[in-house]
């Protein structure tokens, strides 16, 4: 079992800068792939991010050279710093966890709130 709570959201002007923190409970943390979900108000949710168990990382286009994915194993953390937020940015924050054999997340936090106002 893994326990996931997100923190860092909150309010941010246009070209600002947020920093995402996904403490994670249980043994192991470092073996689980780790994404950064969103979702956008009345939008499906969709993935930002992803960090494998070694750190390759993934990133969806649209914050491809603004987000940064990483993990730190040791603390069982995962974060997502994020420069140049745009309104499109806005929107709950999910971290979630998979077992790299498998494709579904098994667990998720709660999420936090990040708008972007411009």
């Amino acid at each position: 079992q893994v326990q996931l709570v997100e923190s860092g959201g909150g309010l941010v002007q246009a070209g600002g800068s947020l920093r995402l923190s996904c403490a994670a409970s249980g043994r192991t943390f470092s073996t689980y792939v780790m994404t950064w979900f969103r979702q956008a108000p009345g939008k499906e949710r969709e993935l930002a991010a992803t960090i494998s168990s070694g750190g390759t990382t993934y990133y969806a286009d649209s914050v491809e050279g603004r987000f940064t994915i990483s993990r730190d194993n040791a603390k069982n953390f995962l974060y997502l710093q994020m420069n140049g937020l745009n309104a499109e940015d806005t929107g709950l924050y999910y971290c979630a966890a998979r077992d790299p054999g498998r494709r579904i997340y098994d667990y998720w936090g709660q999420g936090t709130q990040v708008t972007v106002s411009s």
